[in-house]
Protein backbone atom coordinates (compact mmCIF):
# COMPACT_ATOMS: atom_id res chain seq x y z
CA UNK A 1 0.00 0.00 0.00
CA UNK A 2 1.45 3.42 -1.02
CA UNK A 3 1.18 6.52 1.12
CA UNK A 4 1.82 10.20 0.46
CA UNK A 5 4.51 12.29 2.03
CA UNK A 6 4.30 14.74 4.90
CA UNK A 7 4.73 18.40 4.04
CA UNK A 8 6.81 21.22 5.59
CA UNK A 9 6.83 24.88 4.49
CA UNK A 10 9.89 27.12 4.87
CA UNK A 11 9.96 30.92 4.78
CA UNK A 12 12.51 33.61 5.54
CA UNK A 13 12.45 37.33 4.83
CA UNK A 14 14.37 38.51 1.78
CA UNK A 15 17.85 38.90 3.21
CA UNK A 16 20.12 36.44 1.41
CA UNK A 17 22.02 35.64 4.58
CA UNK A 18 18.78 34.38 6.11
CA UNK A 19 17.37 32.70 3.00
CA UNK A 20 20.42 30.85 1.75
CA UNK A 21 20.92 28.50 4.72
CA UNK A 22 17.18 27.81 4.80
CA UNK A 23 17.35 26.59 1.19
CA UNK A 24 20.16 24.24 2.15
CA UNK A 25 18.11 23.01 5.11
CA UNK A 26 15.19 22.22 2.79
CA UNK A 27 17.51 20.09 0.67
CA UNK A 28 18.73 18.29 3.78
CA UNK A 29 15.15 17.56 4.85
CA UNK A 30 14.11 15.84 1.63
CA UNK A 31 17.37 13.91 1.53
CA UNK A 32 16.84 12.64 5.06
CA UNK A 33 13.13 12.04 5.07
CA UNK A 34 10.04 11.04 3.08
CA UNK A 35 8.82 14.61 2.97
CA UNK A 36 7.67 17.40 0.67
CA UNK A 37 9.14 20.86 1.26
CA UNK A 38 7.77 24.15 -0.06
CA UNK A 39 9.98 27.25 0.03
CA UNK A 40 8.07 30.52 -0.29
CA UNK A 41 10.06 33.43 -1.70
CA UNK A 42 9.57 36.77 -3.42
CA UNK A 43 10.15 37.28 -7.14
CA UNK A 44 13.49 38.99 -6.51
CA UNK A 45 14.97 35.88 -4.89
CA UNK A 46 13.37 33.17 -7.00
CA UNK A 47 16.23 32.50 -9.44
CA UNK A 48 18.91 32.69 -6.75
CA UNK A 49 17.00 30.23 -4.57
CA UNK A 50 16.64 27.80 -7.48
CA UNK A 51 20.35 28.07 -8.24
CA UNK A 52 21.30 27.55 -4.61
CA UNK A 53 18.98 24.56 -4.31
CA UNK A 54 20.63 22.87 -7.30
CA UNK A 55 23.96 22.94 -5.41
CA UNK A 56 22.69 20.26 -3.02
CA UNK A 57 21.78 17.59 -5.57
CA UNK A 58 23.98 15.41 -7.75
CA UNK A 59 23.27 14.77 -11.44
CA UNK A 60 20.59 12.10 -11.61
CA UNK A 61 18.89 13.27 -8.40
CA UNK A 62 16.24 15.34 -10.20
CA UNK A 63 13.44 13.15 -8.83
CA UNK A 64 14.66 13.86 -5.31
CA UNK A 65 15.05 17.61 -5.90
CA UNK A 66 11.47 17.77 -7.19
CA UNK A 67 10.29 17.20 -3.64
CA UNK A 68 11.41 20.76 -2.89
CA UNK A 69 9.00 23.24 -4.48
CA UNK A 70 10.12 26.86 -4.80
CA UNK A 71 7.08 29.11 -5.15
CA UNK A 72 7.12 32.89 -5.42
CA UNK A 73 4.27 34.70 -3.72
CA UNK A 74 4.80 37.90 -5.71
CA UNK A 75 6.84 41.01 -6.39
CA UNK A 76 7.93 42.87 -3.26
CA UNK A 77 9.22 46.37 -3.94
CA UNK A 78 11.84 48.26 -1.98
CA UNK A 79 14.91 47.34 0.09
CA UNK A 80 13.06 46.59 3.33
CA UNK A 81 13.45 43.17 4.88
CA UNK A 82 9.65 43.09 5.23
CA UNK A 83 6.63 45.07 4.08
CA UNK A 84 2.88 45.06 4.60
CA UNK A 85 2.45 44.26 0.90
CA UNK A 86 4.82 41.30 1.12
CA UNK A 87 3.13 39.96 4.25
CA UNK A 88 -0.26 40.15 2.54
CA UNK A 89 1.04 38.23 -0.49
CA UNK A 90 2.52 35.59 1.81
CA UNK A 91 -0.83 35.18 3.59
CA UNK A 92 -2.59 34.54 0.27
CA UNK A 93 -0.07 31.84 -0.61
CA UNK A 94 -0.32 30.35 2.87
CA UNK A 95 -4.09 30.03 2.58
CA UNK A 96 -3.78 28.22 -0.75
CA UNK A 97 -1.30 25.78 0.77
CA UNK A 98 -3.07 25.00 4.03
CA UNK A 99 -6.52 24.77 2.44
CA UNK A 100 -5.02 22.33 -0.09
CA UNK A 101 -5.69 24.45 -3.17
CA UNK A 102 -3.56 24.94 -6.27
CA UNK A 103 -0.57 27.24 -5.75
CA UNK A 104 0.48 29.52 -8.61
CA UNK A 105 4.08 30.73 -8.71
CA UNK A 106 4.00 34.47 -9.33
CA UNK A 107 7.44 34.38 -11.00
CA UNK A 108 6.95 31.50 -13.47
CA UNK A 109 3.17 31.25 -13.69
CA UNK A 110 3.42 27.51 -13.01
CA UNK A 111 0.38 26.06 -11.24
CA UNK A 112 1.21 23.47 -8.60
CA UNK A 113 -1.39 20.92 -7.48
CA UNK A 114 -2.12 20.87 -3.75
CA UNK A 115 -0.13 18.78 -1.31
CA UNK A 116 -1.26 17.58 2.09
CA UNK A 117 -1.77 20.34 4.60
CA UNK A 118 1.70 21.04 6.04
CA UNK A 119 2.52 19.63 9.45
CA UNK A 120 4.88 22.50 10.21
CA UNK A 121 6.24 25.78 8.95
CA UNK A 122 9.81 26.89 9.61
CA UNK A 123 9.29 30.65 9.88
CA UNK A 124 11.78 33.50 10.08
CA UNK A 125 12.11 34.64 13.69
CA UNK A 126 11.64 38.21 12.48
CA UNK A 127 8.26 37.42 10.87
CA UNK A 128 6.40 38.52 13.98
CA UNK A 129 3.26 39.65 12.14
CA UNK A 130 3.16 36.54 9.98
CA UNK A 131 3.36 34.34 13.06
CA UNK A 132 0.06 35.78 14.28
CA UNK A 133 -1.44 35.63 10.79
CA UNK A 134 -0.57 31.93 10.51
CA UNK A 135 -2.06 31.22 13.91
CA UNK A 136 -5.24 33.09 12.96
CA UNK A 137 -5.60 31.02 9.78
CA UNK A 138 -4.61 27.53 10.97
CA UNK A 139 -4.61 27.68 14.78
CA UNK A 140 -2.65 24.81 16.27
CA UNK A 141 -3.16 22.53 13.26
CA UNK A 142 0.25 23.52 11.90
CA UNK A 143 3.27 23.74 14.17
CA UNK A 144 5.32 26.93 13.86
CA UNK A 145 9.07 26.61 14.37
CA UNK A 146 11.16 29.77 14.47
CA UNK A 147 14.09 30.00 12.06
CA UNK A 148 17.25 31.74 13.33
CA UNK A 149 20.33 31.60 11.09
CA UNK A 150 22.44 33.88 13.29
CA UNK A 151 24.73 33.19 16.22
CA UNK A 152 22.83 31.68 19.16
CA UNK A 153 24.88 33.65 21.69
CA UNK A 154 23.54 36.94 20.31
CA UNK A 155 19.90 36.00 20.89
CA UNK A 156 20.15 36.19 24.67
CA UNK A 157 20.89 39.91 25.03
CA UNK A 158 18.90 41.15 22.05
CA UNK A 159 15.76 39.03 22.41
CA UNK A 160 16.08 36.90 25.52
CA UNK A 161 14.77 37.07 29.09
CA UNK A 162 16.45 39.24 31.67
CA UNK A 163 17.77 36.21 33.57
CA UNK A 164 19.93 35.41 30.52
CA UNK A 165 21.25 38.94 30.14
CA UNK A 166 18.42 39.93 27.81
CA UNK A 167 16.08 42.87 27.52
CA UNK A 168 12.93 40.88 28.19
CA UNK A 169 9.65 42.07 26.69
CA UNK A 170 10.83 45.24 24.96
CA UNK A 171 7.44 45.92 23.40
CA UNK A 172 5.72 46.19 26.77
CA UNK A 173 8.51 48.32 28.23
CA UNK A 174 8.55 50.63 25.20
CA UNK A 175 4.78 51.05 25.17
CA UNK A 176 4.90 51.88 28.87
CA UNK A 177 7.52 54.54 28.20
CA UNK A 178 5.41 55.97 25.38
CA UNK A 179 2.38 56.13 27.67
CA UNK A 180 4.41 57.76 30.44
CA UNK A 181 6.29 60.35 28.37
CA UNK A 182 4.38 60.76 25.12
CA UNK A 183 7.55 60.12 23.12
CA UNK A 184 7.22 58.43 19.69
CA UNK A 185 7.41 54.63 19.89
CA UNK A 186 10.11 54.50 17.21
CA UNK A 187 12.35 56.86 19.18
CA UNK A 188 11.95 54.83 22.35
CA UNK A 189 12.81 51.54 20.64
CA UNK A 190 15.73 53.06 18.74
CA UNK A 191 17.18 54.30 22.01
CA UNK A 192 16.69 50.95 23.74
CA UNK A 193 18.43 48.96 21.01
CA UNK A 194 20.80 51.26 19.15
CA UNK A 195 21.79 53.89 21.74
CA UNK A 196 23.01 51.70 24.61
CA UNK A 197 23.78 53.19 28.01
CA UNK A 198 27.05 51.39 28.76
CA UNK A 199 25.65 48.63 30.95
CA UNK A 200 27.64 45.41 31.28
CA UNK A 201 25.97 42.47 29.55
CA UNK A 202 26.55 39.09 31.14
CA UNK A 203 25.12 36.71 28.56
CA UNK A 204 25.71 32.95 28.63
CA UNK A 205 28.82 31.63 26.89
CA UNK A 206 30.31 35.10 26.34
CA UNK A 207 32.73 37.24 28.35
CA UNK A 208 31.23 40.37 29.97
CA UNK A 209 30.69 43.05 27.34
CA UNK A 210 29.37 46.59 27.45
CA UNK A 211 26.05 46.83 25.67
CA UNK A 212 27.47 49.30 23.15
CA UNK A 213 29.98 46.66 22.03
CA UNK A 214 27.11 44.93 20.24
CA UNK A 215 27.17 47.85 17.75
CA UNK A 216 30.87 48.62 17.10
CA UNK A 217 30.30 50.44 13.80
CA UNK A 218 28.44 53.61 12.99
CA UNK A 219 26.21 51.88 10.45
CA UNK A 220 22.75 53.21 9.50
CA UNK A 221 19.97 50.69 9.99
CA UNK A 222 18.14 50.05 6.69
CA UNK A 223 14.67 51.35 7.64
CA UNK A 224 11.92 51.37 10.25
CA UNK A 225 11.32 47.65 9.87
CA UNK A 226 13.80 46.88 12.63
CA UNK A 227 12.11 49.13 15.18
CA UNK A 228 8.83 47.38 14.39
CA UNK A 229 10.30 43.87 14.53
CA UNK A 230 12.94 43.82 17.28
CA UNK A 231 10.65 44.71 20.23
CA UNK A 232 8.29 41.84 19.42
CA UNK A 233 10.79 39.02 18.87
CA UNK A 234 10.85 38.04 22.56
CA UNK A 235 7.09 37.39 22.56
CA UNK A 236 7.42 35.35 19.37
CA UNK A 237 10.19 33.28 20.93
CA UNK A 238 7.92 32.59 23.88
CA UNK A 239 5.02 31.55 21.62
CA UNK A 240 6.47 29.35 18.86
CA UNK A 241 6.38 25.54 19.05
CA UNK A 242 10.17 25.31 18.82
CA UNK A 243 13.19 26.79 17.07
CA UNK A 244 15.77 25.66 14.53
CA UNK A 245 19.23 27.18 14.97
CA UNK A 246 21.55 27.28 11.97
CA UNK A 247 24.68 26.93 14.06
CA UNK A 248 26.89 23.93 14.81
CA UNK A 249 26.75 22.72 18.39
CA UNK A 250 30.53 22.37 18.45
CA UNK A 251 31.00 26.05 17.55
CA UNK A 252 29.00 27.41 20.51
CA UNK A 253 28.15 24.39 22.62
CA UNK A 254 27.50 26.26 25.88
CA UNK A 255 25.11 28.74 24.25
CA UNK A 256 23.20 25.96 22.49
CA UNK A 257 22.82 24.12 25.79
CA UNK A 258 21.44 27.25 27.49
CA UNK A 259 19.03 27.85 24.59
CA UNK A 260 17.73 24.30 24.85
CA UNK A 261 17.26 24.66 28.60
CA UNK A 262 15.33 27.91 28.12
CA UNK A 263 12.94 26.31 25.66
CA UNK A 264 12.58 23.13 27.69
CA UNK A 265 11.25 25.21 30.59
CA UNK A 266 8.04 25.31 28.56
CA UNK A 267 8.48 21.81 27.06
CA UNK A 268 9.48 23.07 23.65
CA UNK A 269 12.46 21.88 21.58
CA UNK A 270 15.41 23.84 20.22
CA UNK A 271 17.27 22.10 17.40
CA UNK A 272 20.67 22.80 15.89
CA UNK A 273 21.14 22.26 12.16
CA UNK A 274 24.40 23.93 11.17
CA UNK A 275 26.53 24.28 9.21
CA UNK A 276 24.14 24.68 6.29
CA UNK A 277 26.22 24.67 3.15
CA UNK A 278 25.25 22.92 -0.11
CA UNK A 279 25.28 19.16 0.41
CA UNK A 280 26.20 17.99 -3.10
CA UNK A 281 29.78 17.13 -4.03
CA UNK A 282 32.29 19.97 -4.12
CA UNK A 283 32.48 19.77 -7.92
CA UNK A 284 28.70 20.16 -8.38
CA UNK A 285 28.37 22.90 -5.75
CA UNK A 286 31.23 24.85 -7.31
CA UNK A 287 29.81 24.52 -10.83
CA UNK A 288 26.43 25.98 -9.88
CA UNK A 289 27.98 28.70 -7.73
CA UNK A 290 30.07 29.88 -10.66
CA UNK A 291 26.91 30.20 -12.74
CA UNK A 292 25.52 32.66 -10.17
CA UNK A 293 28.24 35.25 -10.82
CA UNK A 294 29.17 36.92 -14.11
CA UNK A 295 32.68 37.44 -12.75
CA UNK A 296 33.29 33.79 -11.82
CA UNK A 297 35.64 33.01 -14.69
CA UNK A 298 37.69 36.13 -14.00
CA UNK A 299 37.84 35.24 -10.29
CA UNK A 300 38.92 31.67 -11.06
CA UNK A 301 41.65 32.92 -13.39
CA UNK A 302 42.83 35.43 -10.78
CA UNK A 303 43.02 32.74 -8.08
CA UNK A 304 44.96 30.38 -10.30
CA UNK A 305 47.38 33.17 -11.23
CA UNK A 306 47.89 34.10 -7.57
CA UNK A 307 48.59 30.48 -6.70
CA UNK A 308 51.12 30.12 -9.52
CA UNK A 309 52.94 33.36 -8.69
CA UNK A 310 52.72 33.59 -4.89
CA UNK A 311 52.04 30.02 -3.77
CA UNK A 312 49.44 28.45 -1.45
CA UNK A 313 47.66 30.53 1.21
CA UNK A 314 48.99 33.78 -0.21
CA UNK A 315 45.77 35.65 -1.07
CA UNK A 316 43.50 37.78 1.13
CA UNK A 317 39.78 37.67 0.35
CA UNK A 318 37.69 40.62 1.58
CA UNK A 319 33.89 40.68 1.71
CA UNK A 320 31.26 42.29 3.93
CA UNK A 321 28.35 40.31 2.52
CA UNK A 322 25.38 41.62 0.58
CA UNK A 323 24.31 44.34 3.05
CA UNK A 324 27.18 45.76 5.11
CA UNK A 325 29.83 48.26 4.11
CA UNK A 326 31.84 50.90 6.06
CA UNK A 327 29.46 53.61 4.92
CA UNK A 328 30.43 56.33 7.38
CA UNK A 329 34.18 55.56 7.43
CA UNK A 330 35.14 54.13 4.01
CA UNK A 331 38.64 55.58 4.31
CA UNK A 332 39.40 52.86 6.83
CA UNK A 333 38.90 50.25 4.11
CA UNK A 334 41.15 52.12 1.68
CA UNK A 335 43.75 52.28 4.48
CA UNK A 336 43.51 48.50 4.86
CA UNK A 337 44.04 48.06 1.11
CA UNK A 338 47.06 50.37 1.26
CA UNK A 339 48.71 48.07 3.80
CA UNK A 340 47.77 44.95 1.82
CA UNK A 341 49.38 46.41 -1.27
CA UNK A 342 52.36 47.65 0.75
CA UNK A 343 52.98 44.03 1.80
CA UNK A 344 52.59 42.78 -1.79
CA UNK A 345 49.65 40.49 -0.90
CA UNK A 346 47.26 39.59 -3.74
CA UNK A 347 43.63 40.25 -2.82
CA UNK A 348 40.03 40.07 -3.97
CA UNK A 349 37.57 42.68 -2.70
CA UNK A 350 33.90 41.84 -3.13
CA UNK A 351 31.60 44.86 -3.01
CA UNK A 352 28.14 43.30 -3.23
CA UNK A 353 26.37 45.77 -0.94
CA UNK A 354 24.11 48.35 -2.54
CA UNK A 355 25.84 50.85 -0.23
CA UNK A 356 29.30 50.11 -1.59
CA UNK A 357 31.02 52.95 -3.45
CA UNK A 358 34.62 52.64 -4.65
CA UNK A 359 36.21 55.96 -5.60
CA UNK A 360 37.96 56.25 -8.94
CA UNK A 361 41.30 56.94 -7.28
CA UNK A 362 41.07 53.63 -5.40
CA UNK A 363 40.21 51.78 -8.61
CA UNK A 364 43.19 53.39 -10.32
CA UNK A 365 45.52 52.48 -7.45
CA UNK A 366 44.38 48.83 -7.50
CA UNK A 367 44.73 48.67 -11.27
CA UNK A 368 48.27 50.05 -11.06
CA UNK A 369 49.07 47.53 -8.30
CA UNK A 370 48.09 44.70 -10.64
CA UNK A 371 47.52 42.11 -7.94
CA UNK A 372 44.07 43.09 -6.73
CA UNK A 373 40.61 42.33 -8.06
CA UNK A 374 37.50 44.42 -7.37
CA UNK A 375 34.23 42.67 -8.15
CA UNK A 376 30.61 43.20 -7.15
CA UNK A 377 29.64 39.57 -6.76
CA UNK A 378 31.92 36.64 -6.05
CA UNK A 379 31.60 32.85 -5.85
CA UNK A 380 32.58 32.93 -2.18
CA UNK A 381 32.88 29.22 -1.49
CA UNK A 382 35.00 28.76 -4.61
CA UNK A 383 37.36 31.45 -3.35
CA UNK A 384 37.55 30.08 0.18
CA UNK A 385 38.16 26.52 -1.04
CA UNK A 386 40.91 27.59 -3.45
CA UNK A 387 44.47 26.72 -2.46
CA UNK A 388 45.59 30.31 -3.08
CA UNK A 389 43.41 31.78 -0.32
CA UNK A 390 45.24 32.40 2.92
CA UNK A 391 42.82 34.52 4.97
CA UNK A 392 39.30 35.96 4.83
CA UNK A 393 38.52 39.48 6.05
CA UNK A 394 34.78 39.53 6.70
CA UNK A 395 32.08 41.29 8.72
CA UNK A 396 31.46 38.41 11.12
CA UNK A 397 28.15 37.37 9.58
CA UNK A 398 27.35 33.83 10.67
CA UNK A 399 27.25 32.44 7.12
CA UNK A 400 30.64 33.93 6.27
CA UNK A 401 32.20 32.68 9.50
CA UNK A 402 30.85 29.17 8.94
CA UNK A 403 31.96 29.10 5.29
CA UNK A 404 35.48 30.14 6.31
CA UNK A 405 35.65 27.44 9.00
CA UNK A 406 34.34 24.76 6.62
CA UNK A 407 37.03 25.77 4.11
CA UNK A 408 39.74 25.77 6.79
CA UNK A 409 40.58 29.47 6.27
CA UNK A 410 41.71 31.78 9.12
CA UNK A 411 39.71 34.99 9.49
CA UNK A 412 40.08 38.69 10.19
CA UNK A 413 36.74 39.94 11.51
CA UNK A 414 35.52 43.53 11.05
CA UNK A 415 32.13 43.44 12.83
CA UNK A 416 29.35 45.98 12.31
CA UNK A 417 26.67 44.93 14.78
CA UNK A 418 24.57 42.30 16.53
CA UNK A 419 25.87 38.72 16.27
CA UNK A 420 28.87 39.87 14.23
CA UNK A 421 30.50 41.42 17.29
CA UNK A 422 30.11 38.16 19.20
CA UNK A 423 31.40 36.05 16.32
CA UNK A 424 34.49 38.27 16.37
CA UNK A 425 35.07 37.37 20.03
CA UNK A 426 34.58 33.65 19.42
CA UNK A 427 36.87 33.60 16.38
CA UNK A 428 39.65 35.74 17.86
CA UNK A 429 39.61 34.82 21.56
CA UNK A 430 37.61 31.69 22.37
CA UNK A 431 38.73 29.54 19.42
CA UNK A 432 41.77 31.56 18.29
CA UNK A 433 41.17 30.83 14.61
CA UNK A 434 41.53 34.44 13.51
CA UNK A 435 41.76 38.04 14.67
CA UNK A 436 39.38 40.93 15.25
CA UNK A 437 40.04 44.35 13.77
CA UNK A 438 39.50 46.85 16.57
CA UNK A 439 40.85 50.16 15.24
CA UNK A 440 38.26 50.20 12.44
CA UNK A 441 35.52 50.79 15.03
CA UNK A 442 33.65 54.05 14.60
CA UNK A 443 30.95 56.30 16.00
CA UNK A 444 29.70 56.89 19.52
CA UNK A 445 29.54 53.18 20.33
CA UNK A 446 32.70 51.97 18.62
CA UNK A 447 35.23 54.37 20.14
CA UNK A 448 34.50 53.50 23.76
CA UNK A 449 36.43 51.13 26.06
CA UNK A 450 36.26 47.38 25.47
CA UNK A 451 35.04 45.64 28.61
CA UNK A 452 37.22 42.54 28.50
CA UNK A 453 40.49 44.39 27.83
CA UNK A 454 39.99 48.04 28.72
CA UNK A 455 41.38 49.00 25.31
CA UNK A 456 40.05 52.19 23.76
CA UNK A 457 40.27 52.31 19.96
CA UNK A 458 42.08 55.40 18.69
CA UNK A 459 39.88 55.59 15.63
CA UNK A 460 42.59 57.06 13.38
CA UNK A 461 43.80 55.89 9.99
CA UNK A 462 47.32 55.60 11.38
CA UNK A 463 46.05 53.24 14.10
CA UNK A 464 44.14 51.21 11.50
CA UNK A 465 47.24 50.79 9.35
CA UNK A 466 49.41 49.82 12.32
CA UNK A 467 46.93 47.16 13.44
CA UNK A 468 46.52 45.73 9.94
CA UNK A 469 50.30 45.56 9.45
CA UNK A 470 50.59 43.60 12.68
CA UNK A 471 47.79 41.16 11.80
CA UNK A 472 49.02 40.54 8.27
CA UNK A 473 52.51 39.96 9.61
CA UNK A 474 51.10 37.30 11.92
CA UNK A 475 48.95 35.65 9.28
CA UNK A 476 51.26 35.77 6.26
CA UNK A 477 54.81 34.43 6.46
CA UNK A 478 55.59 35.33 10.07
CA UNK A 479 58.17 33.28 12.00
CA UNK A 480 57.34 33.10 15.72
CA UNK A 481 60.83 32.18 16.82
CA UNK A 482 60.74 28.39 16.76
CA UNK A 483 61.01 27.93 13.03
CA UNK A 484 57.25 27.70 12.39
CA UNK A 485 55.04 30.25 10.72
CA UNK A 486 52.31 31.51 13.02
CA UNK A 487 49.73 31.13 10.26
CA UNK A 488 50.62 27.41 10.19
CA UNK A 489 49.75 27.06 13.86
CA UNK A 490 46.54 28.98 13.36
CA UNK A 491 45.63 26.81 10.39
CA UNK A 492 46.06 23.76 12.58
CA UNK A 493 43.52 25.19 15.05
CA UNK A 494 41.15 26.01 12.19
CA UNK A 495 41.50 22.43 10.94
CA UNK A 496 40.44 21.08 14.34
CA UNK A 497 37.37 23.33 14.46
CA UNK A 498 36.58 22.47 10.82
CA UNK A 499 36.62 18.75 11.56
CA UNK A 500 34.23 19.18 14.49
CA UNK A 501 31.86 21.48 12.56
CA UNK A 502 31.69 19.27 9.47
CA UNK A 503 31.09 16.26 11.72
CA UNK A 504 27.77 17.72 12.87
CA UNK A 505 26.05 16.29 9.77
CA UNK A 506 27.74 12.91 9.87
CA UNK A 507 26.10 9.85 11.43
CA UNK A 508 25.71 10.61 15.15
CA UNK A 509 26.48 14.32 14.70
CA UNK A 510 24.45 16.84 16.68
CA UNK A 511 22.81 18.53 13.67
CA UNK A 512 21.86 15.28 11.99
CA UNK A 513 20.41 13.90 15.23
CA UNK A 514 18.50 17.10 15.99
CA UNK A 515 16.97 17.35 12.52
CA UNK A 516 15.95 13.69 12.69
CA UNK A 517 14.36 14.45 16.07
CA UNK A 518 12.54 17.45 14.57
CA UNK A 519 11.10 15.32 11.78
CA UNK A 520 10.13 12.53 14.17
CA UNK A 521 8.08 14.88 16.35
CA UNK A 522 5.85 16.05 13.50
CA UNK A 523 2.36 14.54 13.64
CA UNK A 524 2.11 11.67 11.22
CA UNK A 525 -0.31 12.15 8.39
CA UNK A 526 -0.10 9.59 5.61
CA UNK A 527 3.31 7.94 5.98
CA UNK A 528 5.33 6.66 3.06
CA UNK A 529 5.65 3.06 2.01
CA UNK A 530 9.17 2.73 3.39
CA UNK A 531 8.49 4.68 6.55
CA UNK A 532 9.73 3.10 9.77
CA UNK A 533 7.66 4.06 12.84
CA UNK A 534 9.67 6.11 15.30
CA UNK A 535 12.22 7.15 12.69
CA UNK A 536 11.28 9.81 10.18
CA UNK A 537 14.43 9.42 8.15
CA UNK A 538 16.02 6.99 5.77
Amino acid sequence: MAYSRNHVVLFSYQAWGRVRPLVNLAARLVKLCFIEATILVSNSLFERVQAELARSFEPGQDDLMEHVRVISYGDVQGPSIRSDEGDALFEDSWKSIVFEQDSVCAYTGIRYPPLNQPKAIILDLFAVDLFHAIKAITGDAVKVFAWEPSLVSSIFHLFGPEKLGGKGNVRMVAEGEVHRTGRPYRDVVTEMYFHPAGDVVRAPAMPPMYDYEYWPQDFPMPDDAWTKIFPRVYETLEAVDGILLATPDSYEHEAVAVMKEWFMETSRPAYVCGPLLPSASKLVAEMYEMEESDSSEEVKWFLDAALARFGPHSLLYISFGSLFWPVTNPDTLWAVLDVVMERDIPFILSHGSSRAVIPDYVKAKVKAYGRGLLTAWTPQQLILDHQATGAFLNHGGHNSVMEAICAGVPQIVWPFGSDQALNAVIVSEKLQIGYELVEVRSGANGLKPICRSGRVPAGTLAAVKAEVRDLLEKMFRKDDGDGEKMDTKMRARVAQVRKAVLGEWEEGGASRCDVVAFLDTLPLGLPCLDYSPGLACY
